[in-house]
């Protein structure tokens, strides 16, 4: 195995100081205590007394002694001789190569216990718990080597030779997967093993080997679609691999190998050494059977939405050809109630009378005309639906045959209802004890015949038609499966829970009685009324205004700050100043400031590089952000942007857990520019959606007029920090509730900036996300598009609010939180410790009707946050103004998005869930990109105007965007080449304002 994963910084920084220490580190590390004062005092000669300060507090903060002792920052001397009282220059040319050096650092080592990497002890704690770190996760070799040397460190074991610890971790990371791929071939017998080579085998007179085939999940949402994607599950399933229940392999692990067999070439698997081969094909048959169960169940959720949205509609175009029948015998029977209203029509003439103007045949005409045109409220449609019954027929059986589901309480009757229909689909004459709990009322008059027998299509779109509620509730749902998989299995429980309880509630700021916690919220809420209801009268903005019979609030809209003169001038010049750049430059350049392409490691072989690797990264993201393919890169005098080169890099790099690792780098660089502070410290983000049209077959893309027209696309929704980074993205089919993936972006966002409050539109908040987002320690803060459409709700009945009493009608039950608090807690703590997926546990809070206890009191307790946001937001212009700059700030970033993908119109062609989770992935790293660029420029630029004399106020600055790109060529000249003063370091030379259209 290669051990040279180390860049030449890193070698060149080990055991060596990189920079000034911290105020932090001098505290913690050079701090010398009374025993260290005794010691020292004991040296002759205050060249040896300062000289054993600085090995000791050296070792302390680097783990190693250096070869010349006082090569240490100038920061270093100073706090260690302030507080020796000696005079930093007196003799440390002497103590460098004097031979007391070596004295000091055997007594050091004797004295404080440091001891060498080679004492057994030492040795074997500090293997047991990095193989426990490679066992558990996949951390690439150069965080494992970074952690060792904190680990090292912190555990007094003197630092080892660079070399030396680079190969100590490339042989326990041998040590560790020569045990998985042990572990996971240790279960496969000889059958087995042999179906398993079989799925590398290419047959005779074909192109693909049974690996390709299973590999392809369907493209199109119809029945023969998921009759095969069924069939892909059972063939899965035939090649019977089971885990040993010894193994406990962690899941991570399981996924990178699986990964790996599902994006190479055969070829690639079948040159693997024998058990890595043979554990690489379990891993991917063992998760495959997950990923087929969703890609049948996504089928099967879009046929079941055409199915029932099919007979809504032809329900409708029926009414619409029958409307004129409908209304002449309406008017018929309405002329027939006419005379029998007729207060001067005696009763005993009536039905004389009535026969004599309208003929019994025509009235009884009419009304069976009525009675057959008519729907009821709660119409199912079941006359269309029954129309389709053969089409459901030629699928279901293959369903209920091989999709085993599972259900909590509120799904069993549905559970129930469809092991009935497997058992009695091929029966001639079906048993009579149907469950029929799942049978709601609008069903009961199909499905329950007079009889008292049941109606064997009725019930099975009833039970049809539950199931797909069901589903989206994750009210029943697949075990072993990715997306359908019951949310709630992960939530902290039993003697766990209790251990935990403590920790959740410092983390969150929350007390395990809701006694205290609510109390304080109750008098939040009572005093924020007050102050609102006492500024209402000096509020211009806020009126009342009586429509119908309610008093409602009226919020006007604020008007738009005029800009300044200064502001349009700097920001001209700023423009004028600014260098012209390709992409490709752009790309290269921010690769070469933050290194990024370092967290891009093959899939399988980690620490596998190549020649200027980081060119052919480059060219792939950029391929992929800009939508125009691998073709217009493609140098076959280049060998980084060769065809082969391009097409390894991006099946072998580019994946979800790399674009993650690379984005939250690029995080950290705009956050440590100054520039980037002076928008925003980062505790703000924002979260908004982007709509692509997906003009291919495939099954993860839902239709939505308003953004698609007549055909499908997704949702790119991701999150923006105040300092224009984006910090996290999540791909939707459709338009999905942005309420239901909101919570999944924020908490599962993996850079160094937490933010604490999340703005969004005003189609993103309900009261579960603000409950939640108020019991998970965020403030969530959405754009209220309509105040008076909003409800205010109060806690105290009685309290006076003033001229708010009338839009305060709505009452808080505490007695409704009270009761499940500690459930609130739970799943509060198994989310924050991304035990239960958030999309997952979503889905089952988030239901119009029939809300399970845990979900009304999650509402309730949202509904006090709710109402102290829209009072504070009614009553503070700048919090108004405040998250409408950061929502265009949004908009704006996703105008750059279209600009960067404009190829093949714009349109996102990706068949499959993680073709398109990966290139809309490369999409935010560019932008990201372009922002880190343009803030570096940006602020060079206000340099060097502060530098010439020009006045760079402050509040101008601010209000400066990294998102314009102008100045950036996006189209053609993709080459890959960078100045060589800017591959050092430098920046690119500004160009002049008087020269802006040069």
């Amino acid at each position: 195995m290669p051990v040279g994963f180390l860049s030449a910084e890193q070698r060149e920084n080990y055991g060596r100081y990189t920079g000034v220490p911290s105020s932090q580190d001098l505290a913690r590390y050079f701090h010398l205590d009374d025993a260290d004062h005794a010691r020292i005092a004991k040296k002759r000669g205050d060249h040896n007394r300062l000289g054993f300060a600085v090995q000791l507090s050296t070792v302390r903060y680097l783990g190693i002694f250096l070869d010349d002792p006082m090569t240490v920052p100038g920061a270093v001397l100073h706090t260690l001789v302030k507080q020796l009282h000696l005079d930093p220059m007196n003799g440390t040319s002497a103590y460098s190569t004097g031979e007391q050096r070596w004295l000091h650092a055997a007594e050091i080592r004797e004295s404080y216990g440091y001891v060498e990497i080679t004492e057994q002890r030492a040795a074997f704690r500090l293997t047991r718990w990095l193989y426990a770190l490679c066992w558990t996760g996949t951390d690439r070799p150069s965080v494992l080597f970074e952690r060792a040397i904190t680990w090292l460190v912190m555990h007094k074991v003197l630092l080892p030779g660079c070399s030396t610890l680079e190969r100590y971790i490339a042989r326990l990371r041998s040590r560790v997967e020569e045990r998985l791929w042990r572990s996971l071939a240790s279960g496969v017998g000889f059958e087995q093993q042999k179906r398993l080579e079989n799925l590398l085998v290419v047959p005779a007179g074909t192109r693909s080997s049974q690996l390709d085939r299973l590999r392809a999940g369907p493209l199109t949402v119809s029945g023969p679609s998921l009759v095969k994607a069924l069939l892909r599950l059972r063939a899965v399933r035939d090649l019977g691999i089971v885990l040993p229940s010894v193994a406990r392999i962690p899941a991570i692990r399981m996924a990178a190998l699986a990964r790996f067999a599902g994006a190479a070439k055969v070829s690639a698997v079948l040159r693997l050494p024998n058990q890595r081969r043979l554990a690489t094909l379990v891993a991917f048959v063992y998760c495959l059977e997950a990923t087929a169960q969703d890609d049948a169940l996504e089928v099967l959720e879009a046929l079941l939405r055409d199915l029932f949205g099919d007979a809504i509609k032809a329900d409708k175009k029926a009414r619409l050809r029958t409307l004129k029948d409908l209304d002449q015998a309406a008017a018929t029977l309405a002329c027939a109630c006419e005379m029998m209203l007729d207060p001067n029509l005696p009763d005993t003439e009536v039905r004389a009378k009535l026969f004599e103007k309208i003929p019994r045949d025509t009235l009884t005409l009419a009304l069976h005309g009525v009675n057959t045109l008519i729907r009821p409220a709660d119409d199912v449609y079941y006359r269309e639906l029954d129309a389709k019954y053969r089409t459901v027929r030629r699928y279901l059986p293959t369903l209920l045959e091989h999709m085993h589901f599972d259900a909590n309480v509120a799904g069993r009757p549905v559970a129930a209802a469809i092991d009935w229909l497997h058992a009695n689909i091929a029966v001639k004459k079906p048993d009579s004890d149907a469950p029929l709990e799942v049978v709601r009322k609008p069903w009961q008059r199909h499905v329950l015949r007079e009889d008292g027998s049941i109606d064997f299509h009725a019930y099975t779109f009833c039970v049809l038609d539950e199931l797909q509620t069901a589903l989206k509730r994750r009210d029943v749902f697949v075990p072993q499966s990715w997306r359908f998989a019951d949310p709630r299995a992960g939530l902290l429980d039993g003697a766990e829970w209790e251990a935990t309880r403590p920790i959740i509630c410092r983390t969150l700021g929350l007390t395990a009685d809701p006694t205290p916690t609510l109390n304080a919220l109750s008098a939040e809420l009572d005093r924020t009324y007050r102050v609102v209801a006492a500024r209402l009268p000096d509020n211009p903005a806020v009126r009342f205004e009586t429509v119908g019979d309610k008093n409602e609030l009226i919020l006007s809209p604020f008007d738009k700050l005029d800009e300044p003169a200064s502001l349009i001038e700097l920001r001209n010049k700023v423009a004028s100043m600014l260098p012209r750049v390709d992409l490709p430059e752009l790309i290269l350049e921010i690769a070469a400031r933050t290194g990024f392409t370092d967290a891009f490691t093959h899939i399988s072989e980690r620490t596998a590089r190549a020649t200027d690797l980081h060119i052919s990264l480059c060219a792939v993201l950029m391929a992929e952000a800009c939508n125009t393919g691998i073709e217009p890169l493609i140098r076959g005098d280049v060998p980084a942007l060769q065809r082969d080169r391009l097409s390894w890099v991006d099946q072998n790099y580019i994946r979800d857990d790399t674009l993650t690792a690379a984005n939250a780098m690029l995080v950290a660089a705009q956050s440590r520019l100054a520039l980037a502070n002076l928008w925003g410290g980062g505790e703000v983000a924002s979260a908004d959606g982007m709509r692509f049209v997906v003009p291919v077959r495939t099954v993860h893309a839902g239709p939505n007029p308003k953004y698609f027209g007549i055909g499908r696309g997704v949702t790119w929704y991701n999150l923006m920090s105040n300092q224009f980074s984006g910090l996290n993205d999540i791909t939707v089919p459709g338009t999905l509730r942005d309420s239901l993936i909101l919570l999944a972006v924020v908490l599962e966002q993996q850079t160094e900036l937490q933010p604490t409050q999340i703005m969004t539109d005003t189609g993103a908040y309900s009261d579960v996300v603000f409950g939640l987002f108020r019991l998970l320690g965020y403030r969530f803060c959405p754009r209220l598009a309509d105040v008076g459409g909003s409800r205010f709700w109060r806690i105290d009945q009685k309290a006076d609010y003033g001229s708010l009493n009338s839009a305060s009608a709505h009452h808080i039950s505490l007695q409704k939180i009270a009761p499940h608090w500690d459930d609130m807690l739970r799943l509060a703590g198994s989310l924050k410790l991304g035990r239960v997926p958030a999309t997952g546990i979503m889905r089952t809070l988030q239901v119009g009707d029939r809300p399970t206890r845990l979900a009304q009191a999650i509402a309730e307790f949202g509904r006090i946050d709710k109402t102290l946001h829209t009072l504070t937001y009614i009553d503070d212009e700048a919090k108004r103004r405040a998250t409408l700059t950061q929502l265009n700030r949004g908009e704006s970033r996703h105008s750059v998005a279209r600009a960067v993908f404009h190829g093949k119109r714009g349109e996102l062609r990706q068949n499959y869930r993680e073709g398109q989770e990966d290139q809309l992935g490369a999409l935010g790293l560019v932008l990201n990109m372009i922002v880190l660029w343009n803030t570096i420029y940006i602020e060079a630029a206000l340099n060097q105007l502060r530098a010439d004399g020009c006045p760079v106020k402050d509040e101008d600055a601010c209000r400066l965007s990294p998102l314009q790109h102008e100045n950036i060529n996006m189209l053609g000249r993709y080459s890959f080449l960078m100045p060589d003063a800017v591959a050092k370091g430098e920046l690119r030379p500004l160009r002049n304002p008087e020269d802006a259209n040069s």
